[in-house]
């Protein structure tokens, strides 16, 4: 592990960070500088362990935030695929009506469709 020093509301902290991942770190200490700092210019809180904690429930609160809209949208990406393989397949024309251009882009999205669902249907 490395060790990084870094500064929190002109404070400094000496953190330990995996070799690989000391831009992440650098990066989660810039939002909490700004989130603290956000809340100590707004003048109603001037006691660093109170700012430290409403800076983290509020970054708590941004990330429940976005994993509810994660869920979301992987339950209605579920609905949809459901939807699709429930309804009837589209009426294809017999190859004999298809232009030879017709049935190379017809193989062709045919293609792209199985490269796109795994074997089971679902997208990768």
């Amino acid at each position: 592990m490395k060790q990084i020093e870094v500064k929190i509301m002109q404070q400094s902290y000496l953190l330990s960070c995996p070799e690989d991942q000391e831009t992440r770190m650098l990066n989660a200490v810039e939002r909490v500088d700004a989130a603290m700092t956000r809340i100590r210019d707004a003048g109603k809180v001037r006691a660093r362990e109170r700012i430290a904690v409403l800076a983290a429930l509020n970054m708590a609160f941004e990330i429940a935030d976005h994993e509810t809209a994660a869920l979301a949208a992987k339950e209605q990406t579920e609905s949809l695929l459901a939807a699709t393989a429930a309804a009837p397949p589209a009426t294809v024309h017999s190859t004999s009506e298809l232009s030879e251009d017709d049935e190379a882009r017809v193989r062709s999205l045919l293609q792209r469709l199985d490269e796109t669902l795994g074997d089971d249907g679902r997208l990768l």
